[in-house]
């Protein structure tokens, strides 16, 4: 394999997307989707934070080949709850099937298996943590939940008999033992592992300035590829860890990467 071959972002997990939101309230300072906002004049780095309704008049709901990941760029908040649940509902009563990614707080997770019981079959919930330090969290991803409330809201969706995973990336800090001890218990599919893209770029975009990079430059030295490759030896034997393409990249660069240790849904 070669890395130009390989998938990136969200196509390593889905084929088609499904956004429904103008904004998030997470407000993370590494967001990909912010960014991109932000350089499009979409939104600003001060009014990102506020959730707006996109129109949905000429979007379509019907069945489509391989599953949808929703949302990609906002995530499922207590503010925008009885709108995630009429696009799910929609999306599934279609046949579709669908990958749902967030930050959840327990309670969105709770109306969430309540709700869609009857589609589990279709539904793969899989929650983002970067650490399992809700001060490090805090710093990252200010307006989102806590590490406690993840956890709770993972091990939720687990004891309702949904698919789960969990998202580590990016990584926020270098105790992914603790973290990958914490969740494993309560993941069925695969827990990913990846790097923070762009890292210096997009949260000098996102913050404006207003962030202290010595954060930056710690996270980046923790992301180096020596670390990386420590991280990928000690893990790539585990059935339930899947690499990120950020991953692969350094893997393949330094000869070691192994299709058999490429895992996941």
């Amino acid at each position: 394999m070669k890395s130009e071959s390989l998938l990136f972002g969200t196509k390593e997990w889905a084929p088609h997307t499904f956004n429904y939101i103008s904004g998030c309230s997470n407000d993370c300072v590494y967001c990909y989707a912010k960014e991109m906002a932000i350089r499009f004049k979409r939104k600003s780095a001060d009014n990102w934070r506020i959730e707006e309704p996109v129109s949905l008049e000429k979007r379509s709901f019907g069945k489509r080949n391989g599953t949808i990941m929703i949302p990609s760029s906002h995530d499922i908040t207590v503010s925008n709850l009885d709108k995630s649940v009429e696009v799910l509902s929609a999306l599934l009563e279609s046949g579709n099937n669908v990958l749902v990614v967030t930050k959840a707080h327990p309670c969105c997770i709770d109306r969430l298996v309540t709700v869609f019981e009857s589609h589990r079959a279709n539904m793969e919930i899989r929650f983002t943590v970067g650490s399992a330090n809700s001060t490090v969290l805090k710093i990252w991803e200010p307006g989102a939940p806590s590490f406690e409330e993840r956890l709770e809201a993972l091990r939720r969706a687990f004891d309702a008999r949904f698919v789960t995973s969990v998202s580590c990336e990016p990584l926020l800090d270098e105790d992914f033992d603790t973290l990958y001890a914490q969740v494993a218990p309560f993941v069925t599919t695969a827990i990913w592992v990846g790097k923070m893209n762009a890292a210096y770029r997009r949260v000098r975009v996102n913050v404006d300035g207003a962030f202290d990079e010595r954060y930056l430059d710690a996270l980046v030295a923790s992301q180096s590829d020596e670390k990386i490759l420590e991280l990928y030896q000690r893990y790539r034997n585990k059935p339930n860890i899947a690499w990120k393409e950020s991953i692969k990249k350094v893997a393949l660069r330094h000869g070691v990467w192994s299709d058999e240790s490429a895992n996941g849904s």
